[in-house]
């Protein structure tokens, strides 16, 4: 099981997860902690955006399509804010939503109706490649 690296070994990353589904977030959530995130989770983008004023997650895994707020308001929202602009995000969506990686604002997109602990492994390691050859640039 590949478990990616993190910047400082003493400060556990942080997770925010969004999805209205509590299987989804369920199964994400309990992915995440399994591989040593802290995970916080909310069920819709106003949600969401009121936890991120209190924290600053090193992740962001959010459905597309909620009540309240959409996962592409709440893309808005964290890229609109400097202090969450660079926050990496996955994006979860499924293939009958319609959705089909129209919102190029995140680093990935999943699917759930496919493997989804599979595309958040790959997903995971992307963005591990990533953060080691832009620290390594520095």
């Amino acid at each position: 099981m590949y478990i990616p690296p993190r910047p400082c070994p003493l400060m556990p990353m942080v997770a925010l997860v969004v999805d209205d589904s509590m299987l989804m977030r369920y199964t994400v959530c309990r992915f995440l902690e399994q591989r040593g995130y802290i995970v916080e989770s909310a069920t819709n983008g106003v949600e969401a955006l009121e936890q991120l004023a209190h924290m600053k997650p090193d992740l962001i895994v959010t459905d597309i399509q909620m009540p309240q707020m959409s996962g592409s308001e709440l893309i808005s929202e964290v890229k609109a804010n400097p202090e969450t602009a660079a926050v990496p995000i996955i994006i979860v969506a499924s293939r009958s939503s319609g959705f089909y990686e129209s919102e190029k604002r995140a680093n990935f997109t999943i699917y759930k109706d496919i493997d989804i602990e599979d595309q958040l492994t790959k997903a995971l390691a992307s963005l591990a490649g990533k953060a080691r050859r832009h620290s390594a640039g520095k």
